[in-house]
């Protein structure tokens, strides 16, 4: 029974370790432009929908007539309702995001088709993946500084010869492409004109469409409005924009009760941001920049990373508290890195690489608040454009041009990663048809489709229906300070309290089987139980204990590494399995083949995924290599032993009457092949 169980559960890890890939391909004998469709659902919020589902070759680059041909997801949401209009095509944001995720389609999907088509270098048969960056940014002692940016340059630099050395044409991975497939899909679902919903840096795409393809475009509603040259954010900008909420802090009396002037006090923070919290590091780049993206969103449906809970940190840390500083730097360690696809998101934001080169030349941040950490973060502190191929038709989208596409701008006012007045001062004048609408209070695109669902839906339905723009449905938000019962300082307190409880836990379960060890062991049951429970326990807790160890004295370790995670679960999986197997009755095992094997499945089971998802198949595969290993001795042990010395041989037939206390009573033969009992080693 142990065998099937071990094997069944085994066989669990080994089927998610087998490679699943689930990229497209492009069919055989596929030409360009061709879409072939199949019906499906679409999950949205609310429910599946009726859609139809695809696949569309594209040449990898069109300007090359003898570029290989790849393939792109399609996925046509169908209206739900009568007197449908033009469909719309969602553009999502990033850069280095997918385009196939879009939960809200059903608050649009009432008299318009729902059009996804997937970025070229993300969803298709070819996806700019760059491990080399991932593991660049997890090694390094923080995510900015000059170690940092060298790193990664060298990564970015490794992920573009492979790539290249693949069959990869990087000079195909455009937005101006990304353009062109929108508009072979537009032909091959047969649609006369199509609407454009785009947010972020989405919005970069939807003005290149209306600047090439005008006439096929119908309506364009553009949230979070990205114009050329800011796929850099610009320092002088955020300080302008901190100094807004400072305005605010001062209207608000929890936040005026803190600080007389929130910019000075995060000025003189910054200045000297602590970089211990007790025994654990603060990363100074690490927390700039994961500032900045908190600051993106002002309503608390963003937590734990918004802007009322990165400025109660900041402030906290103004009055001596650096926990919730810490928490923000952990975040963005563990989460950062994995979170894009970054041999895309160099190609898009590298649009504005003449950009990026003036800031760098001019050198860089000028001694803002949070300093250019963001910047520096997304292009390896300029030194991107050195090592990934500029898009070749960047230098013609430059600039804004003129466009007769009714359209609609949205921001919010708050919106640190996409001010609205950049669309107002730069994109609106080029728009003869165009208005805009800034929302009170509102932050990035996070806000838009979270807060005031009703007025937003009312506002894009409006106009792709009509044209007219109807913001009536708005009230102006009133912004917030406190960042409620789970604030950064209190969720690393949290965070800090759980490891160290666990590992406590560790410590009193492996001195309490140490007791019953020396008191004979376990009974049959118990310790088939415990083999399964203490591992477990034990794996979680000295992890636990590992991780706080390594993040105080080696803080350039990824935490979610398997140095950390296989040494930690292997070891505590076998001496549990070892000291659990201890009996009543049956003297204790020795444990070097028990913990060898715990060792061994630990690294295996490390390898069935990444990061911090590993350390759980490091801990499945420790607690089954350990107990298949005690098996399979327990098995060995029994057969070498041999019959036990002077058992009754083994008979056959039917049971014999046995005289007992004057009357027969039936019992059946000990077998012969009973188990001797085994001395140890």
């Amino acid at each position: 029974m142990a065998l099937v169980a071990i094997g069944l559960a085994t066989a669990g890890l080994v089927g998610l370790a087998l490679p699943h890939d689930t990229r497209i391909a492009v069919p055989a004998g596929a030409r360009a432009g061709e879409l072939d469709l199949r019906a499906c659902t679409y999950a949205t919020e609310a429910g599946d929908l009726a859609a139809d589902c695809g696949d569309l070759v594209v040449p990898e680059n069109r300007d090359d007539p003898g570029s290989r041909l790849i393939a792109l997801p399609v996925v046509r949401v169908r209206a739900t309702g009568a007197d449908v209009a033009e469909p719309i095509f969602r553009l999502a944001g990033g850069p280095g995001r997918t385009n196939m995720v879009f939960p809200m389609a059903s608050r649009l999907a009432e008299h318009h088709d729902i059009v996804l088509v997937g970025y070229r270098g993300i969803d298709g048969s070819s996806v700019l993946d760059c491990a080399e960056v991932v593991s660049a940014l997890r090694g390094a002692a923080d995510l900015v500084g000059e170690e940092a940016a060298r790193r990664a340059a060298e990564a970015f630099a490794a992920c573009a010869r492979r790539l290249t050395g693949a069959g990869v044409d990087l000079a195909g991975y455009t937005l101006t492409q990304r353009v062109d497939d929108l508009e072979d899909a537009r032909r091959a679902l047969g649609y006369p004109r199509i609407d454009l919903l785009s947010q972020s840096a989405g919005t970069r795409t939807a003005m290149i469409y209306s600047w090439r393809r005008p006439e096929a475009l119908h309506r364009s509603a553009m949230i979070g409005v990205n114009p050329p040259g800011h796929f850099l954010w610009d320092p002088t900008v955020t300080d302008a924009q901190i100094a807004r909420y400072a305005e605010l802090c001062r209207q608000d009396a929890g936040c005026a009760s803190r600080t007389d002037d929130l910019a000075a006090t995060l000025r003189a923070t910054a200045g000297e941001v602590p970089d211990r919290w007790g025994a654990l590091p603060v990363k100074d780049g690490a927390v700039r920049a994961a500032t900045l993206w908190g600051l993106f969103d002002t309503t608390s449906s963003a937590a734990p990373l918004n802007a009322p809970a990165v400025l109660d940190a900041w402030l906290t840390a103004a009055e001596g508290d650096p926990s919730g500083l810490w928490a923000v730097s952990l975040m963005a360690e563990l989460v950062f890195p994995g979170s894009f696809v970054w041999g895309e998101a160099a190609a898009t934001g590298l649009i504005d690489a003449a950009v990026v080169d003036a800031y760098y030349a001019a050198g860089g941040d000028p001694g803002t608040i949070l300093g250019g950490a963001a910047a520096d973060f997304l292009l390896a502190g300029g030194l991107l454009t050195d090592v990934w191929p500029v898009p070749p038709d960047a230098v013609a989208y430059r600039e804004p041009r003129p466009s007769p596409v009714r359209t609609l701008l949205v921001g919010g006012e708050l919106d640190f990663s996409t001010p609205p007045g950049h669309a107002a001062a730069e994109l609106l004048p080029t728009l003869p048809n165009g208005e805009q609408v800034v929302l009170a209070g509102f932050g990035h695109v996070g806000d838009f489709w979270r807060e005031q669902p009703g007025a937003g839906r009312a506002l894009l339905t409006t106009f792709f229906d009509t044209g007219v723009v109807d913001d009536s449905g708005y009230r102006p938000r009133q912004v917030g300070f406190d960042p409620g019962a789970l604030s950064l300082p209190a969720l690393a307190r949290v965070l800090v309290g759980v490891l160290i409880g666990a590992a406590v836990l560790a410590v009193a379960l492996i001195g309490w089987m140490a007791r019953r060890v020396r008191r004979g062991g376990f009974g049959p049951r118990t310790s088939v139980a415990m083999r399964i429970v203490a591992p477990v326990v034990l794996g979680l807790g000295t992890w636990a204990a590992a991780l706080l160890v390594t993040a105080s004295l080696w803080p350039a370790t990824f935490l979610g590494s398997p140095s950390i995670a296989v040494p930690a679960m292997g070891v505590a999986a076998g001496v549990g399995v070892h000291l659990a197997a201890a009996r009543r009755g049956r003297p204790r095992r020795a444990g070097l083949p028990v913990l060898a094997a715990a060792l061994v499945g630990s690294g295996l089971g490390a390898l069935v995924t990444d990061g911090f998802p590993a350390a759980m198949t490091a801990l499945a595969g420790a607690t089954l290599a350990a107990n298949l290993a005690l098996t399979v001795l327990d098995v060995a042990r029994d057969r070498r032993a041999g019959p036990v010395p002077g058992a009754p041989p083994r008979i056959s037939g039917p049971t014999e009457p046995v005289a007992v206390a004057g009357r027969s009573t039936p019992r059946t033969p000990r077998a012969a092949s009973s188990p001797a009992r085994w001395t140890g080693w």
